[in-house]
């Protein structure tokens, strides 16, 4: 029996094939691991560095600014954080209103 060739995409003889932009879906980890806690921790320690290199700066030269007293008023240093706080973020849509922030490099 001689198949013709067939470019159809409703070929029944086509083999199917994914579109080139598709990617196979990765599982994303319930929880951190040890070494992304230990670099978020580091994000959030750097943050803190920034913030009070710039308010001793500010202060040296006899200023501050309304945002920056807010900040140091009202957020905590990474010291200070509870983990939950550390590891997670808001969305409104996840059903306890936490997300990990590890699920959010996923679709980048």
């Amino acid at each position: 029996m001689v198949r013709a060739s067939c470019y159809s995409p409703y070929c029944p003889f086509q083999a199917k094939r994914l579109p080139s932009n598709t990617s196979p879906c990765r599982k994303i980890p319930w929880k951190l691991s040890t070494p992304q806690k230990r670099r978020q921790r580091k994000r959030l320690r750097i943050v803190d560095n920034v913030i009070s290199v710039l308010g001793n700066a500010l202060e040296r030269q006899g200023l501050t600014t309304k945002n920056l007293e807010r900040w140091k008023g009202e957020m905590p240093t990474e010291a200070e954080m509870v983990p939950k706080d550390k590891y997670t973020i808001f969305d409104k849509k996840e059903k306890k209103y936490r997300k990990g922030i590890h699920s959010e490099l996923c679709c980048v």
